[in-house]
């Protein structure tokens, strides 16, 4: 059974290993690297897993299948607009994928925002991307036109999407 859990100091170290397995799995899904995220000290998970873990707009959430880690994703509400939310660090691990995961992140994620009043859950997915494009569609966000170069190959498009929080 998948079980969607809030991040915090104490999954620190969790959270580390899943966010580099992803950024290792799927580098051109996410704005930063490997490269840069893997030099970081414990501490500095620690207090990223404390900032996105505390009361606030903002979360991260793991998944797990009993003990083992196999998802994450993560929501930052927009500044300018509290309605608007965006979903970023979106990743499953390949032997989970299709079994449910996915959905049980993204669901977690639009129940959080409800829970704050938003009422659009935007995101970001790239042109080499498509089985991405193909779930989040099926999980009824739509392109928005928004469209601009992925930060780290210009020669990569990102899309933007969005779902409508009822």
């Amino acid at each position: 059974m998948i079980v969607i859990k809030r991040i915090s100091p104490e999954t620190a170290l969790v959270f580390k290993d899943v966010r580099l397995r992803a950024l290792r799995d799927s580098p051109t899904s996410f704005s930063s690297t490997y490269a840069k995220e893997s030099q970081l000290p414990d501490e500095e998970w620690v207090k990223r897993a404390a900032r996105w873990g505390s009361d606030g707009r903002d979360a991260i959430f793991l998944a797990f299948e009993d003990e083992a880690s196999c998802g994450i994703v993560g929501s930052q509400g927009e500044a300018e607009n509290p309605q608007v939310a965006h979903v970023i660090s979106m990743w499953v691990d390949p032997e989970f994928r299709r079994a449910g995961v996915g959905r049980a992140l993204i669901d977690t994620v639009v129940e959080w925002n409800r829970s704050l009043g938003v009422r659009v859950v935007k995101l970001m997915v790239t042109s080499v991307s498509q089985g991405a494009m193909r779930f989040y569609e099926e999980m009824g966000f739509r392109m928005t036109g928004v469209t601009g170069p992925y930060p780290n190959d210009p020669a990569i498009i990102e899309f933007e999407m969005e779902f409508a929080v009822r």
